[in-house]
């Protein structure tokens, strides 16, 4: 049986701590699908089409990761896509309360599919795509949290005119 996981987020910007992720979870998986959300309740920094991008710039390397946008409730979209697990990230203690509750409501929407948990490497541990914005956009340098391509692209949004 081939297993297709789905790594959801909106991806604004993609981090070194989620490659780390996909990267890993790579391995485990015959085919990993980067879900990239368009999430009407979040004012992205990046549209979609460019978190898309990006995120495909940063896999190119992994034959068998996929980037795809996707809008609406998760579950449909991995059926859609004939998913079978979710692939969700653990920074910290603290993001367990809310990634429980999500994991427990997919549960109860689709009980086929599975959420897998993963924690970053320890050098990404304190990485999030907002600090990595905030410091962006104060003019820091992000190279070491962040893909070049990104880093770029978040100097190109954030340059003075």
């Amino acid at each position: 049986m081939s297993i297709t996981a789905v790594y959801p987020g909106t991806f604004d910007p993609i981090t070194a701590g989620h490659f780390d992720l996909i990267e890993r979870a790579a391995r485990f998986y015959d085919r990993l699908v980067i879900a990239v959300a368009q999430n009407r309740n979040k004012h992205s920094l990046f549209s979609l089409q460019e978190r898309i991008a990006l995120a495909q710039v940063v896999t190119a390397g992994l034959p068998n990761v996929e980037v795809v946008g996707f809008e609406g409730l998760l579950v449909d979209f991995v059926h859609d896509i004939g998913g079978h697990v979710l692939l969700r990230g653990l920074r910290a203690v603290s993001d367990f309360e809310y990634e429980f509750q999500l994991a427990s409501m997919n549960r109860k929407l689709a009980p086929e599919i599975e959420t897998m948990f993963m924690t970053p490497a320890e050098q990404y541990s304190y990485i999030s795509s907002s600090l990595v914005r905030e410091i962006s956009v104060l003019g820091g340098n992000v190279t070491e949290f962040v893909h070049p391509v990104v880093a770029d692209a978040l100097k190109a949004k954030y340059a003075k005119p």
